[in-house]
């Protein structure tokens, strides 16, 4: 399994660096859009939703929903899409100590899943046109990912040698505290070089060290709202896109969760 986890992440990635790097603003936000509504569509899956007409029906909405907000971005409505998406996320915070809670298969539940679906989509959404929009976007988008994906990476490996407390057990078993402790030491080691190569020094270096350890936090928050869905609806993926990782949400659950937190505090720090 590692070695289908490896090769698929090593197809992915150069995919993803040229996605960031490469195109301007107007080309990278509609791709991204596709990739936000394959998310979307498994998201319904796992809340519950069966009927297909309804899944699309509620895939065109988010379409019409990412076309007016690409249109409004330069608008007060990003800090405040923003401010939202981390609001959110501290909410979860507590859905995540309570997780029984939504697990039964009611109506309500239903909607209420779905209505949080948007929650964790549209401000990761804000937060990328934000980030890649803004002065040298392209390069703290990359930092962005990168501090997610080293924080991955960090937590698989910590947590595999030295993993012995654990995290969650009764939503994801296999997550540990010394995971989370690679995860934050990986992330600060990427934002203190990254920050250093786009000109970031002293304090504001520092700052961008903290906001990269808010930002891994968030990223396992992200991690474990899929792991607690996932569980709410007795699957062990939320698809099978991607051999050896599942799908799309599989690989973006932690993603959905840090852009927010990382858009906005970099905001804040203006950086």
């Amino acid at each position: 399994m590692l070695l289908q986890r490896t090769l698929t992440a090593l197809t992915l990635a150069p995919l993803a660096i040229l996605l960031i790097l490469w195109p301007p603003t107007w080309v990278f936000a509609p791709i991204v859009a596709a990739i936000f509504l394959v998310a979307v569509w498994e998201w319904t899956r796992l809340s519950g939703l069966q009927q297909t007409a309804a899944r699309v029906a509620l895939l065109a909405l988010a379409t019409v929903l990412f076309g007016l907000t690409w249109r409004l971005q330069n608008t007060a409505l990003s800090p405040l899409m923003l401010a939202i998406g981390v609001a959110w996320w501290l909410l979860v915070c507590l859905w995540l100590r309570h997780f029984a809670f939504g697990a039964a298969p009611t109506r309500e539940n239903l909607q209420l899943k779905l209505l949080a679906g948007a929650f964790v989509v549209f401000p990761a959404w804000i937060a990328a046109l934000a980030l890649h929009g803004g002065a040298q976007g392209h390069w703290w988008t990359f930092l962005a990912m990168l501090i997610i994906c080293a924080a991955d990476i960090g937590a698989y490996f910590s947590g595999r040698f030295f993993g012995r407390r654990k995290l969650a057990p009764t939503i994801s078993p296999g997550k540990t505290w010394a995971g989370v402790y690679g995860a934050f030491v990986a992330g600060a080691l990427v934002a203190v070089i990254g920050g250093w190569l786009l000109g970031v020094r002293g304090g504001p270096l520092f700052g961008l060290v903290l906001l990269s350890v808010v930002t891994v936090i968030a990223s396992v928050v992200g991690d474990l709202l899929e792991s607690l869905m996932k569980r709410h609806a007795a699957v062990k993926d939320s698809g099978n896109l991607f051999p050896g990782h599942g799908g799309l949400l599989d690989r973006m659950d932690s993603v959905f969760a840090a852009l927010p937190i990382f858009a906005a505090g970099k905001l804040l720090l203006g950086l």
